[in-house]
């Protein structure tokens, strides 16, 4: 029993030791470790978590985070290539994957962040002087891109300018730019992003101006469509209502000539069943058209008109 605590307490007394001397060190899940030697790199660098030994006094423990860095750069002020000046202010995630190469070329963090100023920035510049003005600060043709159906087409192609990469484009350049120089100091660029784009003051006035008058243009390309589908809804409109109204002139026609012709019959069938009848009947509508009240009439005695106003007593 006593030798067990006697080792325990020998081995504790070891691990103290070992720490306080230096010849034990940790590495956590998020870091990753360079050891060197007067100086100088020793090793490959240590990436696996847990306890590590090195050689105490003489030798040192250089962490390096494994995770996802943050870089925000300062804001430039960049002409574009129509030439107008604007301020980009731009951010980027990295890592470091080579932390033996970091520390030989950058030293640390600050060193990487002063390097990737340098780089960023100059490919921000780079990108930015090779695309126009409305390519930087649009990102998409989103009026250009409106729903469209078979009948309905909302297409302004002359009203905007067109954008071929936009905003997206742009950073895609800059990252792939970047990413061809961050390698060679242990450094993986995840990704570019344009935080914030703004106009300088001299430029600002004209570029919204510009604005209004691209909206301007393309409500009126709007407009000059809906008039003509609205001209066209109208022409079918008309169309149709003629052809209705013609539709029912000719149904009234033929109903018209129905009932003539039925009345024709009737008149027909009195007019056999006793003539004599009919005769005195049409007279007295003669005499209901064509005689009034202040009107005079001079017939003959033996005149037909006046025949049944001879024969009443």
């Amino acid at each position: 029993m006593k030798t067990i605590i006697g080792m325990a307490v020998s081995l504790f007394i070891v691990v103290i030791v070992a720490f306080v001397t230096g010849a034990v060190y940790f590495v956590t899940e998020t870091n990753q470790a360079v050891i060197t030697q007067f100086g100088k790199p020793v090793g490959d660098p240590v990436t696996e978590a847990g306890l590590h030994f090195k050689a105490p006094f003489i030798q040192q423990v250089h962490y390096f985070d494994k995770r996802l860095l943050d870089w925000d750069g300062d804001p430039n002020q960049i002409p574009t290539g129509d030439k107008k000046y604007i301020w980009v202010d731009t951010t980027a995630r990295w890592k470091i994957n080579d932390a033996l190469k970091f520390l030989q070329s950058v030293g640390n963090e600050r060193g990487g962040h002063a390097r990737l100023d340098d780089i960023i920035n100059s490919a921000t510049r780079d990108a930015v002087t090779g695309h126009l003005l409305v390519e930087v600060i649009r990102n998409s043709n989103r009026v250009l891109d409106t729903v469209q159906d078979a009948e309905t087409i909302f297409l302004a192609a002359e009203a905007l300018e067109h954008i071929k990469s936009g905003r997206q484009g742009l950073e895609a350049r800059i990252l792939e730019k970047a990413r061809k120089l961050v390698p060679q100091y242990g450094i993986e660029l995840v990704d570019v992003r344009v935080k914030h784009i703004n106009y300088v003051q001299n430029v600002r006035g004209k570029v919204y101006e510009r604005m209004i008058a691209e909206r301007k243009r393309a409500a009126e390309e709007y407009r000059s469509e809906g008039r003509g589908k609205s001209a066209a809804i109208k022409g079918r409109m008309e169309k149709e209502l003629k052809s209705i109204t013609s539709e029912a002139y000719k149904q009234a026609q033929i109903l018209r000539g129905d009932a003539d012709a039925e009345a024709i019959t009737i008149y027909a069938g009195a007019y056999n069943n006793d003539p004599e009848f009919y005769s005195f009947l049409k007279t007295l509508e003669t005499y209901k058209d064509t005689v009034g009240a202040g009107t005079t009439v001079i017939l003959t005695t033996d005149s037909d008109y006046f025949r049944y106003l001879k024969k009443i007593d």
